[in-house]
Protein backbone atom coordinates (compact mmCIF):
# COMPACT_ATOMS: atom_id res chain seq x y z
CA UNK A 1 0.00 0.00 0.00
CA UNK A 2 0.78 3.91 -0.71
CA UNK A 3 1.62 5.87 2.40
CA UNK A 4 -0.90 8.71 2.01
CA UNK A 5 1.63 11.21 4.19
CA UNK A 6 4.07 10.53 0.91
CA UNK A 7 1.40 12.52 -1.33
CA UNK A 8 0.17 15.47 1.11
CA UNK A 9 3.35 17.05 -0.25
CA UNK A 10 2.92 17.45 -3.48
CA UNK A 11 -0.57 18.18 -3.54
CA UNK A 12 0.36 20.89 -1.05
CA UNK A 13 2.91 22.01 -3.46
CA UNK A 14 0.81 21.66 -6.18
CA UNK A 15 -1.73 24.12 -4.66
CA UNK A 16 0.86 26.39 -3.32
CA UNK A 17 1.60 26.96 -7.23
CA UNK A 18 -1.33 26.89 -8.69
CA UNK A 19 -2.62 30.19 -6.34
CA UNK A 20 0.78 31.91 -7.04
CA UNK A 21 0.12 31.57 -10.60
CA UNK A 22 -3.59 32.89 -9.83
CA UNK A 23 -2.33 35.71 -7.71
CA UNK A 24 0.25 36.93 -10.24
CA UNK A 25 -2.48 36.55 -13.31
CA UNK A 26 -5.15 38.53 -11.42
CA UNK A 27 -2.34 40.77 -9.70
CA UNK A 28 -2.13 41.91 -13.40
CA UNK A 29 -5.56 42.47 -14.35
CA UNK A 30 -5.82 44.82 -11.57
CA UNK A 31 -5.39 48.26 -11.42
CA UNK A 32 -1.88 49.79 -10.16
CA UNK A 33 -2.03 53.30 -10.03
CA UNK A 34 -3.59 56.19 -12.04
CA UNK A 35 -1.82 58.15 -14.78
CA UNK A 36 -2.19 61.94 -15.70
CA UNK A 37 -3.21 62.08 -19.92
CA UNK A 38 -2.57 65.61 -20.00
CA UNK A 39 -2.11 68.83 -18.28
CA UNK A 40 -5.05 70.26 -19.21
CA UNK A 41 -8.09 70.05 -16.44
CA UNK A 42 -11.13 68.09 -16.79
CA UNK A 43 -9.42 65.18 -18.31
CA UNK A 44 -9.92 62.19 -16.49
CA UNK A 45 -6.44 60.17 -15.56
CA UNK A 46 -5.82 56.63 -17.24
CA UNK A 47 -5.82 53.45 -15.00
CA UNK A 48 -3.03 51.82 -15.59
CA UNK A 49 -3.31 47.68 -14.65
CA UNK A 50 -0.71 45.42 -13.83
CA UNK A 51 -0.02 44.25 -16.83
CA UNK A 52 0.62 47.32 -18.44
CA UNK A 53 3.24 48.54 -16.14
CA UNK A 54 4.55 45.25 -15.65
CA UNK A 55 4.13 43.45 -18.89
CA UNK A 56 6.08 40.15 -17.03
CA UNK A 57 3.18 38.84 -14.91
CA UNK A 58 1.10 36.97 -17.28
CA UNK A 59 4.04 34.86 -19.11
CA UNK A 60 5.46 34.71 -14.99
CA UNK A 61 1.77 33.28 -14.33
CA UNK A 62 1.71 30.96 -17.70
CA UNK A 63 5.31 29.52 -16.75
CA UNK A 64 4.00 28.58 -13.25
CA UNK A 65 0.85 26.99 -14.78
CA UNK A 66 3.36 25.21 -16.96
CA UNK A 67 5.98 24.61 -14.28
CA UNK A 68 2.90 22.73 -12.06
CA UNK A 69 2.39 20.12 -14.85
CA UNK A 70 5.73 19.92 -15.40
CA UNK A 71 6.46 19.46 -11.72
CA UNK A 72 4.11 16.87 -11.48
CA UNK A 73 5.42 14.33 -14.49
CA UNK A 74 8.36 14.48 -14.00
CA UNK A 75 10.27 12.31 -11.52
CA UNK A 76 14.08 12.87 -9.25
CA UNK A 77 16.80 15.27 -11.13
CA UNK A 78 14.42 16.29 -13.68
CA UNK A 79 11.62 17.26 -11.30
CA UNK A 80 14.60 18.91 -8.46
CA UNK A 81 15.62 21.06 -11.91
CA UNK A 82 11.46 22.15 -12.27
CA UNK A 83 10.81 22.74 -8.86
CA UNK A 84 14.11 25.02 -8.87
CA UNK A 85 13.13 27.18 -11.86
CA UNK A 86 9.56 27.70 -10.12
CA UNK A 87 11.66 28.56 -7.47
CA UNK A 88 13.48 31.34 -8.88
CA UNK A 89 10.00 32.15 -11.29
CA UNK A 90 8.69 33.18 -7.78
CA UNK A 91 11.89 35.02 -6.88
CA UNK A 92 12.28 36.98 -10.08
CA UNK A 93 8.21 37.87 -9.71
CA UNK A 94 8.92 39.75 -6.60
CA UNK A 95 11.82 41.36 -7.38
CA UNK A 96 10.29 42.45 -10.75
CA UNK A 97 7.06 43.76 -8.31
CA UNK A 98 9.35 45.16 -5.57
CA UNK A 99 11.69 47.27 -8.07
CA UNK A 100 9.04 48.54 -9.80
CA UNK A 101 7.04 50.06 -7.00
CA UNK A 102 5.88 53.96 -7.26
CA UNK A 103 4.76 55.99 -4.30
CA UNK A 104 0.74 56.47 -5.53
CA UNK A 105 0.57 52.73 -6.48
CA UNK A 106 -2.63 50.68 -5.19
CA UNK A 107 -1.80 47.59 -2.34
CA UNK A 108 -3.97 45.67 -3.82
CA UNK A 109 -2.05 44.83 -7.31
CA UNK A 110 1.29 45.19 -6.55
CA UNK A 111 0.36 43.52 -2.78
CA UNK A 112 -1.36 40.49 -4.83
CA UNK A 113 1.78 39.89 -7.20
CA UNK A 114 4.20 40.11 -4.24
CA UNK A 115 1.74 37.57 -2.61
CA UNK A 116 1.61 35.12 -5.43
CA UNK A 117 5.59 35.96 -6.16
CA UNK A 118 6.00 34.60 -2.62
CA UNK A 119 3.57 31.44 -2.77
CA UNK A 120 4.91 30.30 -5.98
CA UNK A 121 8.92 30.65 -4.04
CA UNK A 122 7.48 28.65 -1.42
CA UNK A 123 5.54 25.86 -3.57
CA UNK A 124 8.93 25.44 -5.82
CA UNK A 125 11.27 25.66 -2.33
CA UNK A 126 8.81 22.54 -1.17
CA UNK A 127 8.93 20.70 -4.46
CA UNK A 128 13.18 20.97 -4.43
CA UNK A 129 13.44 19.47 -1.11
CA UNK A 130 10.80 16.90 -1.47
CA UNK A 131 11.16 15.85 -4.77
CA UNK A 132 12.80 12.78 -3.73
CA UNK A 133 10.21 11.50 -1.85
CA UNK A 134 6.99 12.83 -3.85
CA UNK A 135 5.70 9.75 -5.69
CA UNK A 136 5.81 9.56 -9.43
CA UNK A 137 3.23 9.81 -12.04
CA UNK A 138 2.39 6.27 -12.91
CA UNK A 139 3.95 4.86 -10.21
CA UNK A 140 1.18 2.76 -8.94
CA UNK A 141 0.92 0.86 -11.80
CA UNK A 142 4.56 -0.24 -12.23
CA UNK A 143 5.67 -3.70 -10.65
CA UNK A 144 7.56 -3.06 -7.44
CA UNK A 145 11.10 -2.78 -7.80
CA UNK A 146 11.26 -3.76 -11.80
CA UNK A 147 10.26 -6.94 -11.39
CA UNK A 148 7.40 -9.02 -13.13
CA UNK A 149 5.38 -10.95 -11.28
CA UNK A 150 5.93 -15.17 -11.08
CA UNK A 151 3.47 -16.71 -13.69
CA UNK A 152 1.90 -19.63 -13.41
CA UNK A 153 2.72 -22.57 -15.76
CA UNK A 154 -0.89 -23.45 -17.07
CA UNK A 155 -1.20 -19.60 -18.08
CA UNK A 156 2.16 -19.45 -19.45
CA UNK A 157 0.56 -22.54 -21.76
CA UNK A 158 -2.20 -20.10 -22.55
CA UNK A 159 -0.44 -17.28 -23.48
CA UNK A 160 1.91 -18.93 -25.56
CA UNK A 161 -1.43 -19.92 -27.18
CA UNK A 162 -2.46 -16.57 -27.57
CA UNK A 163 0.47 -15.51 -29.36
CA UNK A 164 0.24 -18.09 -31.98
CA UNK A 165 2.93 -20.43 -30.47
CA UNK A 166 2.75 -24.14 -29.86
CA UNK A 167 3.57 -25.27 -26.61
CA UNK A 168 3.22 -29.19 -27.10
CA UNK A 169 6.44 -28.51 -29.85
CA UNK A 170 9.38 -28.15 -26.85
CA UNK A 171 11.01 -24.90 -28.56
Amino acid sequence: MSDPAAKRPLWIITLLLALGALALWASSRLIWFERSRSDLPGVPPGMVTGGEHLPALSPLAALVFAGVAGLVATSGWARRVVAMVLALTGLAACLVVLLNLAGDMRFTGWGLAVLGGLLVLAGGGMGVLEAGRLPRLGAKYSAPGGKRPARDADTALWDALSDGEDPTTGR
